[in-house]
This record gives C-alpha cells, sequence and structure tokens, in this order.
C-alpha cells in the first residue's frame, strides 16, 4: 500500500476502482446472461448470483475498509449468523452502502443482500439487466403500481425460502437540511412527530414487506439499522461516493467517524394490522433520532 500513498489522490483513486469497476461490468455481463436461465433454474440462478454478488460487494469493502482506511464502529444488539431478515435503515449518503455491507460480511449474509432500487434502471443495459437477475425488488415508490414486482421478489423467498436480507430505506431519499425542512413541515401539518435528524419514514412500503414475509417461515426479525457520520466537527456529514475511493487514512488523517448501530426484533413480536406497523415504524424512527441526538453530543466533548 506504500506506493499507493505516493500517488495524487485522483489517480490513487483511479488505481483502486478501475479494476473493481471492469469487474463490476464483467459480473453484470456474468447476471444478465442468468436471466435467460432463470425461468428454468431460479434456485440455481440466485446461488451463483449470490456468490458472484459477494466477489463485487467484498472487493469494494476491502477498498474503503482495508486500502481506505475506513473505521467502522458497531452497537447495539448482536446479529445472528446466516439469519434471514427485513432490514430497514436511515438514508444519509452513498456511504450508507459500506455501512450495511459491514454488518451483512460479519453475519454471513453479505451475498444474500436484496437493495429497493428504482424501477427505471431495470432497463439500463447490463447493470439493470443483472439486478433483475439477482431478483432485486424494482420499484416507483407507487406501492400500488408496484404490486406485481413485489409479488415476483416475495414469492422467491416465501416460496423458495431464499436466504436474504431485504433492505430498504424507509425515508426513500437522502437527508439533508432541505429535505429535513420539508419533513417537519409536513409532520406539523399532518401532526406526526418528526424525528431528530431524520426524515419522517414512508410506511407503505415496510407495511407490504413485512406483511407478505410473516409468511416466511426462515425470515424471522427485522433489523433496524442506525447509521451516523461526522468529519471533524460536523455531524452527518460523509465522504462523497469518490472520496471513499480515492482517500486513505479516512479515519485518521481525514477525520471521519463511522458507526452503524443495530436493533432486532423478532417478526412475531410486531403488531398485525396495517396502520399498527406504521406506527410501529414511526416510532422506531422517534427512538432512532434520540440516540442520533445522544450520539451527536458524545462526539461533541470527545
Amino acid at each position: 500500500m506504500a506506493p499507493l500513498e505516493r500517488l495524487p489522490s485522483d489517480l490513487r483513486g483511479v488505481v483502486l476502482a478501475a479494476p473493481w469497476v471492469l469487474y463490476l461490468w464483467v459480473a453484470d455481463v456474468a447476471l444478465s446472461l442468468l436471466l435467460l436461465v432463470k425461468i428454468f433454474a431460479p434456485d440455481l440462478v440466485y446461488r451463483v448470483s449470490s456468490l458472484i454478488a459477494y466477489s463485487v460487494w467484498k472487493w469494494i469493502q476491502i477498498i474503503f475498509e482495508k486500502y481506505n482506511g475506513a473505521r467502522i464502529t458497531f452497537s447495539g444488539d448482536k446479529l445472528p449468523q446466516k439469519e434471514s431478515a427485513i432490514v430497514i435503515s436511515n438514508h444519509v449518503t452513498w456511504a450508507d452502502f459500506y455501512m450495511i455491507q459491514a454488518l451483512a460480511l460479519r453475519s454471513g449474509m453479505l451475498g444474500q443482500c436484496r437493495w429497493f432500487a428504482k424501477i427505471q434502471l431495470r432497463w439500463v443495459p447490463f447493470l439493470g439487466w443483472g439486478l433483475w437477475a439477482m431478483g432485486m425488488p424494482m420499484v416507483s415508490r407507487n406501492w400500488m403500481r408496484d404490486r406485481r414486482e413485489l409479488q415476483r421478489v416475495f414469492s422467491g423467498i416465501t416460496d423458495k425460502r431464499w436466504p436474504t436480507w431485504l433492505i430498504s430505506f424507509s425515508e426513500a431519499t437522502r437527508f439533508n437540511p432541505k429535505k429535513y425542512e420539508e419533513s417537519r413541515i409536513w409532520c406539523k401539518q399532518n401532526d406526526r412527530p418528526q424525528p431528530l435528524h431524520l426524515l419522517y419514514p414512508r410506511t407503505k412500503g415496510f407495511v407490504t414487506t413485512v406483511q407478505h414475509l410473516r409468511n416466511a417461515p426462515h425470515v424471522k426479525a427485522v433489523y433496524d439499522f442506525t447509521i451516523a457520520y461526522q468529519h471533524q466537527d460536523k455531524f452527518h456529514e460523509a465522504p462523497s461516493m469518490w472520496a471513499t475511493m480515492k482517500l486513505p487514512n479516512l479515519s485518521s488523517a481525514q477525520g471521519y467517524k463511522f458507526h452503524i448501530h443495530a436493533r432486532r426484533f423478532p417478526l412475531e413480536e410486531l403488531p398485525h394490522t396495517d396502520e399498527e406497523l406504521a406506527k410501529w415504524l414511526e416510532q422506531r424512527w422517534v427512538e432512532k433520532g434520540q440516540w442520533l441526538a445522544t450520539l451527536k453530543t458524545e462526539w461533541s466533548v470527545r
């Protein structure tokens, strides 16, 4: 790694990222070809696509943590090994993917991560086709319109018992001050609690997911992840996508803090009606906001 440290940061980023990008393209082509056999051998395609996904995501995680020195700290519940779960999280920046993948890697589920993605990606050659082959839910955020797509994804989990972390950012967009103010105004107009340091969560997708995956006997829990960053003295400030690829010593010389807090809720203990599930998610976000406020105070005095 020593020769890399002497390179200008942008050139260093190219040296680290270019082989991974090339491999990503090869992986997307391979995943796209799997679409041709998915109708005949869906279980095989799921297993193979999970192995390919593992190799892609493990590589970029090594760049982030090992080569670029991101020290991720963890707190909260210890997650069981290889447990299928519904995963919900707040959304701050691109680096959120590293944070969740760090927990997935340590829980033996990195290759089984499936993320909600925008439906427009389906038509992007190779990239979108690869996501489709993997069984990623491709949605428009109109839950009535997405019913057929979700049924496709849920059936693989419930009927075929595919091991999965089904991951969604419940706020549906990244946090920033402008969107926080919009969320605050909406909550005031609708008499809803505004969580600290977060956007109010979208509940329909979560409710739909829980109600369907209750029927999957191997999906045991909901994991609630809270992601936090700090740069120097600025809370909720994380490096950009390119910065995570090019900058060395992210946590030491660059002064970034990365933290993820995990809570595990047995699925059988969640409420059963749609309205109660929506309120349950709302309460989690209120608690997450309080936890973030406490962490911000702790970090400010260190």
